[in-house]
């Protein structure tokens, strides 16, 4: 059953192995600081970021995957196990509770004026935007374009409108070379879904579009491509659509691409701003903090696995948004920053 409960081993912070049961409504696994089995590392001082020396810390590790977390009012820090089918949130006491289950492989979440959750659906047949929390509020925002179904949505944004900006980089090149012998599939795109409307496509020719996100001021629109060593910057038009497509950073982080053995690409996922403009974005290196104008401040160094790998997602969190949570590959980091995420969304 695509809901059955799974046992797993899930690492605290503490360094405490426990076995869980993995399914909707069906673990509470409490989550102690240290360090657990992931390597920390002190952060150089970048001006305004963050201390010199600052670590990590390991919330949890072993999950069934992580990633996207979100500060929620009222509610606290949630984010994806997207192996699980399920929103996990944690509580006050570093307890981790399903917070929405019966999902289907989610990632990327946003959070809209309305006060809606909105998660991105990985799984094939479900693939889609959808409005998850409140129950009362379910709804499929989007789910294809132009009759085709969406391949792997990954990064999503909202805007002050009530649209949603979000990213289809597909499967693995390899798996997509293999499904476009038989079937006509989308190709890597950035849509657009204005409120109450219909998706539309604001970007292409990004080899692995992933991680979006919005300017202060909602004029520009940032895209990270996974494939790729830059980021790109957009001019946002009033309608939604996107102009002006330009180099907005070129990454320190290196990593052959996703479905090569070689190749350079900086393995860029997932970015946000703080309260000043700064734009913080996972790739290979670690979390990169750039101007507003795209020029590096300096790189913290985090990774979410005992062998390195890479992160996936971050957010800002915490009362007065001066955490910052970090997840990928089942793990779950916080680090305490200098800087303060931007007031005027969740995320």
């Amino acid at each position: 059953m695509r809901n059955s409960r799974r046992l797993r081993d899930v690492t605290l912070g503490c360094g405490v192995m426990l076995t869980v049961v993995a399914g909707p409504g069906a673990s509470q696994v409490s989550a102690q600081s240290a360090t657990g089995s992931i390597r920390v590392q002190a952060s150089p001082e970048i001006t305004g970021v963050i201390e010199s020396g600052t670590q990590a810390q390991v919330i949890a590790t072993g999950l069934d995957g992580a990633d996207d977390p979100i500060w929620l009012p009222e509610i606290g820090l949630v984010f994806t196990e997207p192996n699980a089918n399920r929103i996990v949130r944690l509580s006050g006491t570093d307890t981790l509770v399903t917070f929405v289950g019966g999902l289907h492989r989610p990632l990327g979440m946003t959070f809209d004026r309305e006060g809606r959750l909105i998660s991105l659906q990985s799984e094939a047949g479900y693939t889609s935007a959808r409005v998850v929390w409140p129950a009362d509020k379910a709804a499929v925002l989007a789910e294809r374009f132009q009759g085709l179904p969406f391949s792997r949505p990954n990064g999503i944004v909202s805007d002050r409108k009530g649209g949603v900006y979000f990213s289809d980089p597909g499967l693995a090149p390899a798996q997509e070379a293999e499904l476009r012998k038989t079937q006509a599939r989308l190709p890597p795109a950035v849509y657009y879904v204005p409120r109450g409307g219909e998706p539309i496509q604001v970007a292409d020719g990004i080899a692995r579009p992933n991680g979006v996100h919005l300017s202060r001021d909602e004029k520009t629109l940032y895209v990270n491509d996974t494939n790729g060593i830059q980021s790109f910057a957009f001019d946002v038009l009033p309608d939604g659509r996107l102009s002006n497509r330009r180099v907005f950073a070129s990454y320190a982080g290196r990593t052959p691409p996703l479905g090569a053995e070689d190749g350079i690409a900086s393995g860029a996922d997932d970015l946000v701003i703080d309260n000043d403009g700064r734009v913080y974005a996972i790739t290979a290196a670690g979390i990169e903090v750039l101007t507003e104008a795209g020029q590096p401040l300096g790189i913290i160094p985090v990774t979410c696995t005992p062998t390195g790998g890479r992160c996936q997602a971050l957010a800002f969190g915490g009362p007065d948004k001066r955490t910052l949570y970090v997840a990928g590959n089942g793990t779950l980091l916080r680090i305490q920053m200098l800087a303060k995420g931007f007031a005027g969304r969740a995320k």
